[in-house]
């Protein structure tokens, strides 16, 4: 077989976009046009956005950057959202390019740093940006996987970032799930990356059908496109008139009676051959009560040799955790679960179990997977089945719907592209759950793309630092934010100058011959609003005499000023009034409007301005430069950056050992699940006194915010404090986390969060150097160093 660089030979010979040819020739199935044009585009010197259903093979165009890249000798960087999806993308990219070409920056993990081709999550290419990183030169290509997250009201702001201040020589490729207004994302990101070619695939590679499961009976949703299966309606109103009576009779609600239970689900999946199945129960809890459920119910999904295969590969995953700790989390039942082919995934999980759950779900060795929709994000595991139990989900703050995009984002994994003809979608019906709404969901092709992009402290310090405090504002200006507030301001503008028309000419019916009608007509409007309000008042019996009174006097002036004007004799006074009153209720329309254009006018230019506000009241900022206190914001690029530069400038933790640095630190990372407001254990006086004067710089940060009109330091949490300081002096994973409801996933993602940010004040202080590197050092151990069982 040829080497990939004899093809590449072998198709400078045969015409046009001889690098797209060598390419497609190392794959063994035909490319889509939408990816072959993607990837003409990248060879013809642009810049591409392409939009596409999840598992439509958007990843392909990304790879050919890649291969692009390493042939022109150019480095090639591909972000992803989510560490999981970057370890997930190295590990292809090492089979595909050989291990000594590709590296990989998560925050946490360093592999071969300098390579070719470097997989990174986002944050850190914005980093790199902001520190001038030697490792940004020979940067030719920048692949933005899942580029839709820009949405994300948390992190969202970071893709804006890269894409406005990437050096202008570099060749962006952008990866999206379906959004419905691509070309507009598409047209900005021209107007910050140059020539951009938008490609937009509604195809689905694998077709998708959508089902209701009612009882034991799976139907199709649509009889035609667009039009509800009379049957489901018919099932739908005897289901319910039999929950109505049920939960009549009980005295209390009850789902039909009929309804499978998850095992059962799974049993009939596996009759009519539609496993593997994905099946979204969004809470962690419901995710481990589904495998027990059908642990209890004895499901058994696989053969003996698959059972022996899926042995081998969890040891693999876990071969370097401690018995204790194995233990600790369960491991012989998750491995029964397993090796029957069933598994939970969820962010409660270790790293290491999600990741062996992957992969051997995508060697079709799991069959059944319960997860929540943090799978949705990207991570390749495409079954033939999607099930969704619910179509309301718990968003941190209420219950709310599901959104036709995700609905799109969760069934899109259904259809495994070279082994299925075919997805399925499964809505299992309770009486929380009608088929209208779920039509909908299915039906719905406007999911837009909304930016989330604010400043932040560090951003706005960052761009100062570079571009001084004016450049900076402007190059804030060229943010999608900003061109979709402009957008929106040009509506808007529209909208008035079309009411301003028409007030014109009504106001030419409302004309007088015996005087000024609009004032006549302002009068009758201010009685009115004055009777109004004394009708209300004395409903709620909220009047004094007084006020009372001198309403009254009021009103009895102004009808005296009624009847003595010019217009009050006129015949035509009513017809006249109408049209006032018409002309009254557009204008009131065009003060909203105007109000709206100016929330829109300049909006992050003007939160910039407030950001910078702040940094000059405390000395950040010294004309168009960074002070020494602003320069160590400059490398804080947490959420609490603020917070936590203030705490190093009022030397709280200079004499702070390791142990009590990272248990206060900690408190700027952690946010509690739980809502209960219980006092968090202190693991000495010492930390308790020093967390006391953190959350007084908070408070007193707050205030300055307050002043200046921006809210952006969340309050510090102590919930991690006492597990974190706990298992720095070297508590067992079990004796940490005893007598808390912290999962092990939760703390080992907490716990490496709180490494990145302890290597970023170390990063920034010099003096506080030694001590974090010694903080890191007591966590980074044990679950925590062990990310999974092939790094």
């Amino acid at each position: 077989m040829r080497t990939p660089t004899e093809k590449l030979e072998a198709a400078k010979g045969r015409g046009a976009h001889p690098v797209t040819q060598a390419f497609l020739a190392t794959f063994a199935f035909e490319f889509d046009p939408f990816q072959i044009a993607a990837c003409h585009a990248v060879e013809e010197g642009n810049s591409v956005l392409v939009a596409a259903p999840t598992g439509a093979g958007k990843t392909v165009v990304g790879e050919f950057a890649a291969f692009f890249a390493v042939n022109l000798g150019k480095k090639c960087f591909y972000t992803t959202p989510i560490k999981a999806l970057s370890n997930q993308k190295y590990f292809e990219f090492v089979a595909k390019f050989g291990e000594e070409r590709v590296g990989l920056l998560t925050g946490d993990t360093s592999i071969n740093g300098e390579a070719d081709i470097l997989v990174m999550t986002t944050e850190v290419l914005r980093n790199m940006l902001y520190a001038g990183s030697s490792t940004l030169t020979n940067l030719g290509y920048v692949v933005m996987d899942e580029v839709h997250y820009l949405a994300d009201k948390f992190r969202g702001a970071v893709w804006e970032e890269v894409l406005i201040h990437l050096m202008e020589s570099v060749q962006v490729v952008s990866l999206s799930a379906t959004v419905s207004n691509a070309e507009e994302f598409g047209e900005w990101l021209g107007e910050v990356r140059g020539n951009t070619t938008v490609i937009v695939s509604e195809i689905r590679p694998i077709p998708l059908y959508q089902h209701v499961l009612i009882g034991n009976r799976m139907m199709d949703l649509f009889e035609a496109p667009g039009q509800i299966n009379p049957e489901i309606l018919r099932r739908e109103r005897e289901a319910m008139r039999k929950s109505s009576m049920d939960r009549y009779r009980r005295g209390r609600y009850s789902e039909a009676k009929e309804r499978l239970s998850r095992a059962e689900v799974i049993e009939k999946l596996e009759r009519e051959n539609m496993l593997p199945a994905i099946t979204f129960i969004f809470s962690r809890i419901g995710c481990d009560a589904a495998v027990k459920q059908c642990l209890l119910a004895g499901i058994r999904l696989t053969s003996p040799e698959e059972r022996i295969e899926i042995k081998a590969t969890a040891l693999r995953y876990t071969a370097n955790i401690a018995a204790e700790d194995l233990e600790l989390l369960g491991f012989s039942d998750w491995l029964t679960a397993l090796e029957r082919g069933i598994a939970a995934h969820h962010a409660g999980l270790l790293p290491s179990f999600k990741g062996a759950v992957e992969d051997l779900f995508q060697r079709g060795l799991v069959k059944a997977v319960f997860a929540t929709e943090t799978l949705a994000l990207g991570i390749n595991m495409p079954a033939r089945t999607v099930v969704l139990e619910k179509l309301v989900k718990f968003n941190g703050e209420a219950h709310v719907p599901v959104t036709p995009g995700e609905y799109t984002q969760l069934t899109g994994r259904a259809g495994r592209r070279g082994i299925d003809i075919e997805g399925n979608a499964v809505i299992q019906w309770s009486p929380t759950v009608d088929s209208a709404a779920a039509a909908g969901l299915a039906s719905t092709r406007t999911y837009p793309l909304r930016s989330s992009f604010a400043p932040s402290y560090n951003m706005s310090i960052n761009l100062i630092a570079q571009f001084g405090r004016e450049r900076a504002r402007r190059s804030l200006e060229s943010s999608f934010a900003q061109f979709q507030a402009d957008r929106a301001v040009v509506g808007l503008s529209r909208q008035i100058r079309k009411n301003e028309s028409a007030i014109e000419e009504i106001l030419l019916n409302a004309k007088c011959h015996l005087g000024d009608f609009i004032d006549y007509a302002a009068i009758r409007r201010e009685i009115k609003e004055i009777e109004v309000l004394l009708s209300r008042r004395d409903q709620k019996k909220s009047f004094d005499n007084r006020q009372r009174s001198r309403l009254e006097s009021d009103l009895s002036d102004l009808r005296k000023s009624l009847r003595n004007h010019s217009c009050h004799s006129c015949n035509e006074r009513e017809d006249h009034a109408r049209f006032a009153e018409r002309a009254g209720r557009l204008n009131r329309e065009n003060e909203g409007l105007r109000t709206r254009v100016e929330s829109r006018t300049n909006v992050i230019a003007k939160t910039f301005d407030q950001i910078c506000q702040v940094l000059n009241h405390l000395n950040y900022i010294e004309g168009e430069k960074p002070t020494p206190q602003g320069q160590i914001l400059t490398k804080i690029y947490a959420e609490s950056d603020l917070l936590l530069t203030e705490s190093i400038r009022c030397a709280l933790f200079d004499e702070l050992n390791a142990t009590e640095l990272l248990s206060i630190v900690s408190c700027m990372i952690y946010e509690s699940r739980s809502v209960e407001n219980l006092a968090p254990k202190m693991p000495s006086p010492k930390v308790s006194s020093a967390l006391s004067e953190v959350i007084s710089i908070w408070a007193q940060l707050e205030g300055i915010e307050s002043q200046y009109g921006v809210k952006t330091q969340r309050e510090p949490d102590a919930g991690f404090c006492w597990i974190a300081y706990k298992w720095a002096s070297g508590g067992s994973l079990q004796s940490v986390l005893k007598g808390s409801d912290m999962s092990v996933g939760d703390f080992v993602r907490s716990t490496k969060q709180l490494i990145d940010l302890l290597n970023q004040i170390g990063g920034a202080s010099e003096k506080l150097r030694p001590v974090c590197k010694d903080a890191v050092k007591r966590i980074d151990r044990g679950v925590v160093a062990y990310l999974m069982g092939e790094l």
